[in-house]
């Protein structure tokens, strides 16, 4: 039995090879977001421990730490002072204050941005090579007085920089010019970020605003000493007001930082994975159902010569097995190949990974074989039990072929069944007032409900397809009727071929309804909330120079000018950490709020606070009542209520945020930068001659920009469409693998209906003509695996779009245009699939045709 298993393995290695690019394929996306996600926690890994001082001591800040980012702009520092005292303690063999401040920004002679991209940070900090120094000096000088900066090797090859070449930078205290002296080299992996390197004197001034003050202290162990003993030593000698850490405390805690990033980006990317294996397996079970069928007689004659119906199982699977590991090892070849792909796109984004750095782990060996042969394994179980079912004498005279003549009744209820119990999963989903129960009803009534129609689909295909193909055989004629009814002979072979691009389509059309419906409802939240004429931001959402705002409001033709800021804090009572948002007298002329109790001008008083109409009720508040908040640095401001907002949620909205007047925010945080100014045109002005003046006044900080209302409805709708895209580019992978199905499918069907086509052509049916049968089989089963995904994706798009709503984005938008596509790309797709099988038929000898057994 082995040898005959071994030997019908390699007679139709042809019919199993798309079975095997399937597989390939699925393994291909689970390896290559392994090593792709394993690559960058390694890399940062490998980053954190070099570059992490033996003890650092840091100003104590839990809130802007724990969030990853600083709202403010405000930079905790600890003076000067603190490096002789650390020296001293017992153990330290160095002690050296660093400047290390994220957010600032690099440009060129001709005001261009040049700093890094994407996510990846403009990192400035003052030179002073330690014992972990990320860079070494390869060209050039130190710099030395206010005027000279080093930057990395990076950033100058990738701008063509030159020594001597004239550069500006750009922190919270404005705009300075600086000459490039040298060029660092990282002795590590640099992950994208961009670094400008100034003297300690300047540096201090420049980027921290005063000098006598460090954003943290470095002190290297003395021979013998522990980290763990010397940290203790100085967590004794600097009190409490600091947190004090190890190499492998700061390491562990970036680490951790990266990981909740990284654990997103590899659960997404699974997912989409995970879509693949299943069509994979869709494709794999109706690979080997028709192939059994085919041989049929061939396992009827191995029964009849004595082989056990076990034996017969075992071989089916023994072949399964070995395209599983077949595949499996070409897929982790490929998945090497996707991951140095997906390096290269995250590079466009600002990441930088070198791909001779992948990280080969052996879960991702285990997970890709793992995958490869369970998914071929249990793909084939299903026929292999039917086929060792049948009688060796039933076999022989090809009756009863296996998945042809049972029933579908079963079948159906158990189908129907589980399709009504998506359908209550997503109607319940939508009926909902609970985002949390709402996101579970949704997830178990998507999968229950793809599962569901999955089975039924065999009993759809008959009334669907003489509806998609119902025009057929007026226009091709007697070819158009035999491609209709090919297509109908075995409703379970159609529906499961049609079931593998009826998924990435589903998927293809729910995305589409909640990003159309996402940018729609932002649309309409901006036009319900901003009244501003105009609104100058940071690019990437980071606080910029207060001389911006300035320049802002001296703009002729302004009529007003709102300054915005934000920060954060714990809200007392609750304890709760927020955003606190600042902001300058005429708020409500920029913004549209709606209030419960008091006026705006009232909330944002000097020692006054507005908060959200829900927070309120939590905690009985009412005008005259106090709340606390307490900053990231320990100070404590006691407020009074001013006003209180309705509660608003929806994007744009100011939610349970507490809002300051500015006054009163830089009494308690001195130093907050702007985030945003409001402008609107003075009445009577060219509101497009306004908003040239505003560009060109803001001109020479290439990091804001000036929008109109338009101008941000685009940028959202640009940054819903990049997500879009990206998910669009993952699902394509699933549907690359359907079309494989349809491939499969018609190139099987041609080989067990050699006969029959060798009769049609000795009847007179033309080369061309059968072709044409083929590809309009192709067709019709696309459009029927499309109107079945679009139905689906449809549903769930309309049930997502309520989850939507219960966080604020009431406006549902179909994307019609989305719609059609798909419906002339699945079309597109069948007659791709079958240029091959077509061509195949076509090419068949007649007289060898019609003595094919």
């Amino acid at each position: 039995m082995l040898k005959a298993t071994l030997r019908s393995f390699l007679a139709h290695k042809g019919r199993l090879f798309l079975s095997l690019l399937a597989v390939v394929l699925s393994v291909a996306f689970v390896a290559g977001t392994l090593l792709f996600t394993d690559t960058i926690g390694t890399t940062f890994d490998r980053l954190f421990r070099s570059t992490s001082a033996d003890v650092t001591v840091t100003p104590h800040d839990d809130l802007e730490s724990s969030q990853g980012q600083n709202f403010s702009g405000v930079v905790p520092t600890v003076p000067a002072a603190l490096v002789g005292r650390v020296a001293a303690v017992p153990g330290v063999r160095q002690s050296l204050g660093r400047v290390s401040v994220p957010g600032v920004t690099l440009t060129d002679a001709a005001n261009h941005d040049i700093g890094a991209v994407g996510g990846a940070p403009t990192i400035g900090l003052n030179w002073q090579l330690r014992p972990n120094s990320p860079v070494d000096l390869s060209s050039g000088t130190a710099p030395h007085g206010t005027d000279e900066a080093v930057v990395d090797a990076d950033t100058v090859h990738k701008h063509h920089l030159t020594l001597g070449q004239q550069l500006a930078v750009i922190t919270a205290t404005g705009r300075f010019p600086v000459r490039l002296v040298g060029i660092a080299t990282f002795n590590t992996t640099n992950p994208g970020a961009t670094l400008v390197f100034l003297d300690t004197a300047t540096a201090q001034t420049r980027l921290l605003g005063r000098p006598g003050v460090f954003t943290s202290v470095d002190a290297t162990a003395a021979a013998g000493v522990s980290h763990d003993v010397l940290r203790g030593r100085i967590a004794a000698a600097v009190g409490s007001g600091y947190d004090v850490k190890t190499a492998a405390q700061t390491a562990k805690d970036s680490a951790q930082r990266l990981g909740s990033f990284l654990s997103v980006l590899k659960d997404a990317l699974l997912g989409f994975a995970g879509i693949a294996v299943l069509v994979g397996i869709t494709l794999i079970l109706n690979t080997f159902s028709m192939l059994v069928a085919q041989r049929t007689r061939e396992l009827g004659l191995l029964r009849a010569l004595g082989a056990s119906r076990e034996q017969v199982n075992r071989s089916v699977l023994v072949e399964a097995v070995l395209l599983g590991l077949l595949g499996s090892t070409l897929g982790l070849l490929l998945g090497l190949a996707l991951a140095l792909g997906l390096i290269r796109l995250i590079a466009g984004a600002g990441m930088e990974l070198k791909g001779s750095e992948l990280a080969f782990r052996w879960p991702t060996f285990v997970a890709s074989y793992a995958v490869g042969v369970i998914v071929t394994a249990v793909s084939a179980y299903l026929p292999a039990r039917r086929a060792a079912q049948i009688s060796p004498m039933a076999a022989l005279r090809e009756a009863d072929l296996p998945g042809r003549g049972a029933p579908l009744r079963r079948r159906a209820l158990l189908g129907g069944a589980v399709l009504l119990l998506g359908a209550a999963g997503l109607a319940l989903a939508a009926a909902s007032s609970s985002a949390g129960q709402a996101a579970i009803w949704l997830g178990a009534g998507v999968l229950l409900s793809l599962l569901g129609l999955i089975a039924v689909g065999p009993l759809l295909a008959a009334p669907v397809i003489r509806v998609v193909g119902g025009w057929f055989p007026r226009v091709f004629g007697s070819v158009g009727v035999m491609s209709q009814r090919n297509a109908l002979r075995n409703p379970r072979r159609t529906s499961a071929t049609a079931s593998a691009l009826m998924i990435g389509l589903a998927l293809v059309a729910a995305l589409s309804v909640v990003g159309a419906s996402m940018a729609a409802s932002f649309d309409a939240q901006v036009d319900k909330t901003i009244g501003a004429d105009f609104i100058v931001q940071n690019g990437v959402g980071r606080p910029f120079p207060p001389q911006v705002g300035d320049a802002v409001a001296a703009v002729p033709g302004v009529g007003a000018a709102v300054r915005g800021q934000a920060t954060r804090a714990a809200l007392l009572p609750g304890g709760r950490n927020t955003t606190v948002v600042g902001t300058g007298p005429g708020l409500e002329k920029m913004v549209r709020i709606e209030l419960r109790q008091g006026s705006v001008a009232a909330g944002t008083a000097p020692g006054a606070v507005m908060i959200g109409s829900h927070y309120a009720d939590q905690h009985g508040l009412t005008l005259g009542s106090r709340v606390q908040l307490r900053f990231g640095d320990g100070t404590l401001a006691t407020l009074r209520v001013g006003a209180v907002d309705v509660t608003d949620t929806t994007p744009g909205g100011l939610g349970d945020e507490p809002v300051l007047g500015t006054a009163t925010l830089h009494r308690y945080q001195p130093g907050v930068l702007d985030d945003v100014v409001f402008v609107n045109a003075a009445h009577g002005q060219d509101k497009a001659r306004v908003k040239a003046a505003l560009k060109a006044a803001v001109a020479q900080y290439p990091q804001v920009q000036v929008r109109d209302q338009a101008d941000f409805k685009k940028l959202i709708r640009g940054q819903i469409d990049v997500l879009l895209n990206l998910v669009y580019g993952l699902l394509g992978l699933a549907i690359v693998i359907a079309i494989l199905g349809v491939v499969n499918t018609l190139a099987l069907s041609v080989v067990e209906r050699t006969r029959e086509i060798g009769l049609l052509r000795a009847l007179g049916l033309a080369r061309r003509q059968l072709r044409r049968m083929v590809r309009l089989e192709a067709v019709v089963i696309s459009l029927f695996g499309a109107v079945l995904g679009l139905g689906l994706g449809l549903v769930w798009g309309l049930t997502a779009q309520r989850l939507l709503a219960l966080k604020g984005m009431q406006t549902l938008s179909v994307p019609w245009s989305t719609v059609l596509a798909v419906v002339v790309g699945a079309a597109a797709v069948g007659l791709v699939a079958a240029l091959g099988p077509a061509l195949r038929a076509s090419r068949l000898n007649v007289l060898d045709a019609i003595a094919h057994e």
